[in-house]
């Protein structure tokens, strides 16, 4: 059967950036020529708690807990100092935003001269060995297991009137978007302890080497750029952001340049914080799905078997994050779906959840599942997010 709106067929069953399993090889850290040596790697981040904050609107909560007390940074959450005014590619990046944006220089030498050098960014943003198998029943238990079910649930009863209100404005439903902010932050737990300014900047010029460092360094460069813009507006200091160690923020961690584009006040104090608003975050993460394509009551995929025989399906597979394949081009490569019937007109694509050494999953995805990888680009990350918010629904049914 579909996973789909659980709410509305609670009796289903079913089955991140970039796709976090990605096989790209290990990269060593590389020594940039146009810039000073730099600090050697630190311990991984470890995410604090977020505060709750109270809202106006109606309805919106139920009880507002008490925030846990913030403990401070560890020292590699702190980074470490480089002048970064010193580096030629950074010097670039200063004119730039003189001439595109009307900053002012010596501001932004002031605040690069505070920003530090994050190792432990560039250790955790590696991606995992080649040699290391896919394995999506231990990557589900990570994120489907009681303590994320439990805290969904109490999410779920606290702002119940906000993700009501989502699924009827934008048309994702509730346990979609309970599903992501569980997968996200568990509920605001966890929504990292780094210094955006400090991740962001370090990524942006001294991302490790991979095949793809090129296209990545100029995506936070372009991430930096929104981290400025975005303080700027809000009338912030760019370094009281804290987020993960790729510089994502808030309960929904955003990107800076997904909080401009797609961040919505949702709790209408006539600000947008996807930080102490999880209202806010409830509206911007169905704004975001539903820009990226969601379709307001469609399922999200269904479970499917593949031919022994006939093995045209291997075509199918890795073919791009959209639904192309019509259910008689599936069937014709040897691919059967469990469902006793396709919804008419719809497409899909064909998904491999690879198990380590038993037996792949395989799914029909709609565009639906493909919206959730906008958000991340990984199919055990959105299947996670459908199976996570499942469970939440369940278990307040219970």
């Amino acid at each position: 059967m579909p996973i789909t709106s659980l709410r509305r067929l609670p009796v289903l069953t079913s089955a991140l950036l970039f796709s976090a399993l990605c096989a790209l090889p290990p990269a060593l850290h590389a020594q940039s020529t146009t810039q000073p040596a730099k600090p050697q790697a630190q311990a991984q981040n470890k995410g604090k708690p977020a505060k709750d904050k109270k809202h106006d609107k109606k309805g919106d909560h139920k009880t507002v807990k008490k925030a846990p007390v913030k403990k401070k940074a560890a020292p590699e959450e702190q980074g470490e100092f480089v002048n970064f005014n010193e580096w030629k590619d950074v010097k670039r990046f200063i004119d730039e935003m003189v001439e595109r944006n009307g900053f002012d220089r010596a501001e932004l030498n002031k605040l690069l001269a505070q920003t530090r050098y994050l190792d432990t960014a560039i250790q955790l943003i590696k991606p995992a060995p080649s040699n290391k198998p896919k394995n999506w029943a231990a990557y589900r238990a990570r994120f489907i297991d009681p303590v994320r079910i439990n805290a969904g649930v109490e999410f779920w009863n606290t702002y119940g009137v906000a993700l009501a209100r989502a699924e009827a404005q934008y048309g994702v439903p509730m346990e979609i978007i309970v599903g992501i902010i569980g997968v996200e932050t568990v509920y605001g737990r966890n929504t990292g302890n780094f210094r955006v300014m400090d991740a962001i900047t370090t990524l942006a010029f001294d991302y490790p080497n991979t095949p793809n460092r090129d296209a990545r360094m100029a995506f936070f460069r372009g991430e930096l750029e929104n981290t400025l813009l975005l303080a700027r507006d809000a009338h912030i200091d760019p370094l009281s952001l804290r987020g993960s160690y790729a510089g994502a923020i808030g309960w929904a961690q955003f990107m800076p340049g997904s909080i401009r584009e797609y961040a919505v006040d949702f709790d209408g104090d006539g600000k947008i914080d996807l930080r102490n608003s999880p209202v806010d975050a409830i509206g911007s993460v169905a704004h975001y799905l539903s820009v990226h394509g969601w379709q307001r009551g469609e399922p999200v995929a269904f479970p499917a078997t593949v031919s022994s025989d006939n093995r045209q399906w291997e075509g199918l597979l890795n073919q791009g994050l959209e639904a192309k394949y019509t259910e008689e081009q599936l069937q014709a490569a040897g691919v059967t779906v469990s469902a006793p019937t396709l919804p008419a007109g719809m497409r899909f694509g064909l998904v491999d959840l690879q198990n380590g050494t038993g037996p792949t999953e395989y799914w029909l995805a709609t565009n639906n599942f493909f919206a959730i990888t906008h958000y991340n680009r990984s199919y055990f990350y959105a299947m996670s997010v459908a199976e996570l918010g499942r469970a939440v629904a369940a278990a307040r049914n219970r």
